[in-house]
Formats: C-alpha cells, structure tokens, sequence
C-alpha cells in the first residue's frame, strides 16, 4: 500500500514537472492523501531523481516551491518525546526560525517608514537600524550550516540522500537572493527604496517558504528517522557552528537508562537514571527493572564480553624514517599549523586533523562529516568545480591545485592546496586538502630575523 501512494504521489509531481498546473493535481491529491508522510516525500523524490523520467535535480529544486504548496495542510505530524525541551536541536531549530521571523517583519516596518518618512533629518538613523537588522536576518546562515552539515549527513546515512541536495541548493539561492537585497539597502540613498523593497521581498518570500519545507517536511523526516544518539551528536557538535540570534538556554541532556555497571556508576544525576533494580540469573544474563510514569519495564539481556585492546596506541612503531606511536603521530598532526583534511581514494571524507577549536577553523569540521562522501560535503552549486579537483587529481592532470582568498571579516589570507596522494608504487590513494592562514607571512617586512631578538 506505501508502493501504491509513493507511485501515486510521483506521478502526481511528475504530471506538473512535465507542465500541469498545481490547481489541476490539487485534486487528485486531496482524494489519495488526507494525510503524506515526510517519509513518503523523501522517496517520491529519490525515486524521481534516480529514474529514467528524465526528471533531474534541477528540475526538482526549481519546482520546490509548487511541491511545498501543494502539500501544505497534507502533512503528518510526528511527536517524539523531549524535542521541546531547551537546548534540544529540534526546539533551537524552531526558536531560530521565530527570531529571523520576527527580523524579518522589523525590516519590513524599516523599509515602509524610510519610504514613507517626511523628515529627511530621520533617514541616516533609519539607514542604521536597517544594516543592524539585515545583520541579524543574515544569521540565518549560520542555520542554514547547520543543518547543512549535522543534519544532512545523517540522513544521507539513513537514506534520505535527495531532499539534503535539493534543499542545500535551493539554500544557496537563499544566499544570493539575501545579498542582492542587503546590496541594495547598503546603496541607500543612491538607488529607490521601491527597488530596495522589491529585492528583500523576492528573498522574503523564498526564505518564508525554506522556513515551512523546515519545519513541515525536514524535520518531519528527522523525527521520524533520527535516534536520541543522533539527536545528541547534532547538539554536542552545534556549538562550532554557532546560533542564529538565539543560543540555547540551556544544555539538553536527556534522561538515559545504563544497562552496565560501569556505565552506571559513571552515570551523572542530571539527566540520567540509575536502574531501579537489577538481578543476574544463572545462565549471565542481567534482568533491570525501569521505573516509568505508566508503570515498571523489565528488561532482560546479556553483556557483550569485553575485548581486550589488541593495538597499543602509546607502543613505538617503525614509522617514515623514524619511530612514532599513535598517540605521538595523532599530537604531531593536530599541532601543525594548518587544517589538514584527508579524502581516501574512494572519495570518502576520512580524516581531519585537531590543530584549532571547531569554531575556530577557517573550514568547519566536525565528526558527522567523517565517513561521508566528499560530493555530499560541498553545496550543489560547487560540485562540478569539486568533480573536476578529484578527477584532475586522481588521472594526473595535476599533481595539486591552489586556492587563496582574502577574507576581511575574519582578518585571514587563506590558501588552500588540493594534493594528490600516491603510494611508493605511484598509485592514487587520495587527496590532501590543507588550508593556512598565510597573513602573517604577507606582512612580514624584513629579509633577515632570528627569533631571539
């Protein structure tokens, strides 16, 4: 039955990406769907993008908008215990949307009394009280990559590959949609507060229709998909991308079960609980009695052996011309001073160095990235550039490639360099990317220093 509504639902999207009016469908999908899972969505525009329909990724984003309409009101919601707790991801994720909502309604009280302001003498301060709020609208970046870059990965891991790509591009036009308007209003007085106006409503109205597909569709997919760990990875690893305009009250921390001695005799009083009893029966197997408001819960099960350690990561090992240990190579690696990020062969993102806090990096990284393919790390709008750096790597077009830029916001020259790594037999294994802020030698303005003086 979830075949026959998932086949329905795509052709029903299929029939207006080949031109049909929305108000036509409408309908039809009103008599199949009282009620559309997210989940059912994800699939339906998996199974579109990866079938022989011809309808492409492109096609998918551009009619985003048209999709999101048409299942407004349609859309079940999904109710998992403690995601309106402060500091849990989902309630940041809301509270975020809430205060850009209301940055949003600020500037368009802004704009209409700089239009309709007789005192000429007021206009400079109404100039400044719009920078101030378009500065706190443009925090939705900070939002956006987060999701971007804790959320997106797993689901990807759990599937949902499609609705990430489509949502990171359309995301991108955002981006740029924002920065012609915040243009134009820094042009003030020189161009009209009518094009001003116009430039903030075109972002205004797709950004108000990101914040329905969020709320609505993603996090209905999450929700339904993400386990409590899941959820626990994307808060502890949220701080190195920041907030918008808000920061959580507070640090979630939910209440969790131990099911092993050791884990409860570790186990903080602030959100956890300790078994209420437990008793072990003759065959090794632990039977843990759980106190919950409807009642107790027994649980039986058996302990996995524990394994010894079979590596030392503190044992001396032949190493290059040397001898090092793990744990000596793992030091040496996170104080060189640079970001170092390694890409296996299979274009799998597969390590990162440690040299500086995550909010601190000139290039994010953070544990969910790892194990993800490299395509998927990167906004759709970069993956051709991305596609040609791997390909031109790994065929020996290039042996490395080299970025820079200046960054003014944060004080920093970065230079990047893309290189491609072969074993002693000259075989491709992968590409290192390492990025360093070079300012510092920029300014260096003398031939001759010792470092004693």
């Amino acid at each position: 039955m979830a075949t026959e509504r998932i086949e329905v639902l795509k052709s029903i999207l299929l029939d207006l990406h080949n031109g049909a009016s929305a108000e036509s469908v409408q309908e039809l999908f009103n008599e199949h769907f009282a009620g559309v899972s997210a989940i059912e969505i994800s699939l339906m525009e998996h199974e579109l993008m990866n079938s022989d329909t011809g309808v492409t990724f492109e096609d998918v984003m551009s009619l985003c908008n048209v999709h999101a309409n048409l299942f407004k009101g349609a859309i079940q919601n999904v109710e998992v215990a403690d995601t309106d707790h402060p500091g849990h991801p989902v309630q940041v994720f809301k509270q975020e949307n809430l205060a850009l909502r209301a940055a949003l309604m600020r500037v368009r009280r802004l704009l209409s009394t700089y239009e309709s302001t007789e005192d000429e003498d007021l206009l400079p301060e109404i100039r400044k009280g719009l920078q101030r709020q378009l500065g706190l609208v443009g925090q939705f970046d900070i939002h956006y990559q987060r999701k971007e870059e804790l959320m997106f990965p797993i689901m990807e891991s759990y599937g949902h590959d499609s609705p990430p790509k489509v949502m990171w591009g359309v995301d991108d036009q955002i981006r740029d949609l924002f920065q012609e308007a915040k243009t134009a209003a820094e042009q003030l007085p020189d161009t009209s507060i009518e094009e001003v106006k116009d430039k903030f409503e075109i972002f205004a109205a797709e950004f108000e229709a990101m914040i329905f597909k969020e709320e609505s569709i993603l996090l209905m997919i999450l929700l339904e998909s993400f386990t409590q760990d899941d959820w626990i990875k994307i808060a502890e690893e949220s701080d190195a991308y920041g907030y918008a305009i808000i920061k959580p009250t507070e640090k979630w921390i939910p209440a969790r079960h131990s099911f092993s001695e050791e884990e409860a005799g570790n186990a903080p009083d602030e959100g956890s609980e300790a078994p209420a009893s437990r008793e072990q029966t003759s065959d090794g197997r632990f039977e843990q009695v759980i106190d919950t408001p409807d009642g107790q819960v027994t649980i039986s099960f058996k302990p996995k052996e524990k394994k010894e350690q079979a590596f030392n990561r503190d044992s001396q090992q032949p190493f290059g011309h040397g001898y090092l240990s793990v744990a000596e190579a793992n030091l040496i690696l996170d104080h060189l001073p640079m970001e170092i990020t390694f890409v296996n062969k299979d274009d799998i993102f597969q390590y990162y160095n440690d040299n500086t806090p995550a909010d601190e990096m000139i290039f994010k990284r953070t544990p969910s990235q790892v194990g993800r393919n490299v395509e998927l790390c990167h906004p759709p709008k970069y993956l051709e550039k991305v596609k040609a750096i791997m390909q031109g790597l790994r065929e020996g077009v290039k042996d490395k490639y080299e970025m820079w830029f200046k960054s003014e916001s944060r004080g920093k020259f970065v230079h990047i360099t893309y290189a491609a790594v072969h074993d002693e037999n000259g075989e491709f294994q992968g590409v290192l990317e390492y990025v360093q802020d070079i300012q510092p030698y920029r300014e260096i303005d003398t031939d001759f220093f010792r470092g004693l003086e």
